[in-house]
């Protein structure tokens, strides 16, 4: 009897540790799980400190928060240095990438090392070419429709100067305008400068180009070009039109250090992207309007479509998104004028 306790005893002993050791396992084993659901994945800016893709950048840590481990990237608007980037990041095992271009032009050659590795890819903000874009199927673009901000812009400045007929300031029924381009080749830039004064012209204004020349979607610049253009047709210039915010705020501080938006010396500026710093000139009435780019949801979108590809996931599965025939997904642009600038301001509200 005793012999047969001592056995029964070791066996509840024996049983004990295999459930121990199976708990373990267990745990141990669940662990991998736990981190099979925040996958890596790789991310490149063209440029950290670019006013818009800032706020981009931003709603992507946001949206991307415990879902995901990113590996973000600053690539100094050099192409050299994103290839580069993109390089380390699949050496250090990323489960997709998100590319915001230096060069859409490059876009080939991101491609071709995203295929080399298998590794699904979603371009951001700067589009790749519809041939590039068709030669991988694992490739999906967000951003917006190039010619919408333009569209919208041109309504924006022939709605303000057909309300405004003292902003003719020569009484010849044309506006003289002055034009801040983005950078030459970038699908934003050459939409919105073409499509914002066919529009204004579509409206049934006459108009008369002063100056075109690239900002480079830059503050200092638009103040160095707006400086010059000021000091060569003074009062002749009736209008600024300015592919972005940044290079509008820029044409603004020059116009100011002239007198500019004191008492009646007044001179109608419109900017894209509706950032924080243009709603603050919008209210304070030196900027006429702006065009929200809605950063908040570009960001929202690129991480939602990377992290479902990352987990093997249909790329739309359990999002509010839509492709179009482009493998696109397309945030909408939206005038902002001092009438609804709470919209904008909601886009960047914590």
């Amino acid at each position: 009897m005793k012999k047969l306790l001592s056995v029964l005893m070791i066996l509840t002993l024996m049983f004990s540790l295999a459930a121990c050791g199976s708990s373990e396992q267990s745990s141990s084993e669940a662990q991998p799980e736990a981190e099979a659901s925040a996958p890596k994945i790789g991310v490149t800016i063209y440029k950290f400190d670019d006013n818009f893709m800032s706020f981009v950048r931003r709603s992507i840590e946001k949206s991307a928060g415990d879902q995901a481990e990113l590996v973000l990237n600053d690539s100094q608007n050099d192409q050299a240095k994103q290839n580069e980037q993109v390089e380390m990041m699949i050496s250090k095992g990323v489960k997709s990438l998100a590319i915001n271009l230096v060069d859409p032009q490059a876009a080939a050659t991101i491609i071709s090392k995203a295929k080399e590795a298998e590794l699904p890819v979603v371009f951001f903000n700067k589009e790749p070419s519809e041939q590039d874009m068709a030669s991988y199927d694992k490739a999906w673009y967000v951003g917006t429709t190039s010619s919408e901000s333009g569209v919208i812009q041109g309504e924006l400045i022939a709605d303000s100067w057909k309300a405004n007929p003292a902003w003719d300031k020569n009484g010849d029924g044309k506006i003289q305008y002055v034009l801040l381009k983005g950078e030459p080749g970038h699908p934003d830039a050459e939409a919105r400068t073409k499509y914002a004064v066919e529009t204004v012209v579509e409206k049934g204004i006459e108009v008369e180009e002063l100056e075109l020349q690239t900002g480079m979607w830059d503050s200092v610049k638009g103040k160095e070009l707006m400086d010059a253009w000021i000091a060569k047709h003074g009062d002749k210039i009736e209008y600024v039109i300015a592919n972005n915010d940044a290079m509008a705020l820029g044409a603004i501080n020059s116009l100011k250090a002239e007198g500019y938006f004191e008492g009646d010396k007044f001179m109608p500026v419109v900017g894209v992207d509706a950032i924080p710093d243009a709603l603050t000139q919008i209210e304070a009435g030196t900027l006429v309007g702006s065009v929200l780019n809605d950063a908040a949801n570009q960001g929202k979108a690129t991480v939602d479509l990377a992290i479902n590809v990352a987990n093997g996931k249909d790329v739309l599965e359990g999002t509010e998104w839509k492709l179009d025939d482009k493998k696109a997904v397309r945030v909408p642009y939206l005038a902002i004028t001092k009438d609804n600038i709470q919209v904008a301001k909601d886009c960047y509200a914590e």
